[in-house]
């Protein structure tokens, strides 16, 4: 559930909020009813709902959601949860008076353990999960090309791991990594930036495609 909590709120907080959902249903799912962590992510799955349709003007649904998300916040222990819910819960009830607030204002950023996580403080593999879930999300994005980058990333940081090369953690820093590391930490960053981002990766993905078919079947 923490690996999940962690990618869905670096997601949230690029603006990503129905991308953010998904990262937290499936473990939610998995929860017994009623149980502080089931009533924290039932909470946040729906915050970032009604922040989704306040954002597309639906204002009977975002008021909806904020009450029900509120509800299932309401007795979470923000302390013990290593979440900000009291900042959401506020939030919420603030929504729920005035659905349009979304539209002037953004909502609180989502913080775990004090720290509000963007992706680039997430892990490699936390971040291929977000890449991931946006590939999903977005029709604009082809899911395969997002997975064989990640693949090929993998490959990249296999190589960054041998006795020669940089160290794994040196190596995956979104800041000083190249290829496709370095490219799927901005897909998953840069939200104003991600078309182009993607562009490149594809391009990129393409190529290594190319590589791949020309070596296919020789020693067969």
């Amino acid at each position: 559930m923490q690996d999940a909590l962690r990618i869905g709120i670096a997601v949230f907080n690029a603006g990503d909020h129905r991308a953010a959902h998904d990262a937290w249903e499936d473990p939610w799912l998995d929860l017994d009813d009623g149980t502080p962590e089931e009533r924290l992510l039932h909470g946040l799955i729906q915050y970032a709902a009604a922040v989704h349709h306040s954002r597309r003007r639906n204002w009977s649904g975002a008021r909806g959601l904020a009450e029900s998300a509120a509800q299932y916040l309401a007795d979470v222990d923000a302390a013990s949860r290593d979440v900000n819910v009291a900042d959401v819960r506020a939030y919420l009830r603030r929504l729920a008076a005035d659905p349009e607030l979304a539209e002037r204002r953004r909502p609180p950023a989502l913080r775990y353990d004090g720290d509000a996580l963007e992706p680039t403080d997430l892990s490699f593999e936390h971040v291929a999960a977000a890449a991931a879930l946006l590939a999903r999300e977005y029709e604009a994005f082809e899911e395969s090309v997002v997975d064989d980058a990640i693949r090929y990333a993998r490959s990249e940081a296999d190589e960054s791991d041998s006795p020669d090369g940089d160290s794994p953690d040196t190596a995956l820093a979104p800041s000083r990594s190249r290829g496709f590391v370095g490219m799927l930490f901005d897909f998953a960053a840069d939200r104003e930036r991600r078309a182009l981002v993607y562009d490149r990766l594809q391009r990129h993905v393409e190529r290594q495609r190319s590589k791949e078919r020309d070596v296919a079947g020789l020693f067969d």
